[in-house]
């Protein structure tokens, strides 16, 4: 797990029950770079990880059905659109059409609860 910056404010995500071992992602919504982006949670080896959902090859979400990143393996993320494959614990592209990796979002767990850390390009959602 990244280490969050030192500024970096810690938001409550989710229970860490919700994230399932290579099960459905939790989504969430950040601004990155000052857009509005949807971002999700999984969980991975038994250590929470998230990205921003944008493909690498084409800046779309990734998700094949809602919350679904894992392919049939549980062994990478895929992009429904072009089939290009992320390592889970580091957002990597590992094969098929994707330029470097995913935007990896710091997170930490502790006492149950998974929380994002915000950064200098990567704030909470004002309404």
């Amino acid at each position: 797990m990244t280490a969050p910056e030192s500024d970096a404010v810690p938001i409550p995500l989710c229970q860490s029950a919700d994230l399932a071992e290579r099960g459905e992602a939790v989504p969430f919504d950040v601004v990155y770079a000052g857009q509005t982006c949807r971002a999700f949670a999984i969980r991975y080896e038994g250590q929470p990880h998230a990205y921003l959902n944008r493909c690498t090859h084409v800046a779309m979400e990734m998700d094949y059905q809602p919350n679904r990143f894992f392919d049939d393996t549980g062994q990478w993320l895929l992009c429904a659109t072009h089939g290009a494959a992320y390592l889970p614990e580091t957002g990597q592209c590992g094969a098929g059409p994707c330029r470097g990796g995913l935007v990896k979002i710091p997170l930490s767990e502790e006492d149950g609860v998974v929380r994002w850390h915000t950064a200098h390009n990567l704030q909470p959602v004002v309404f």
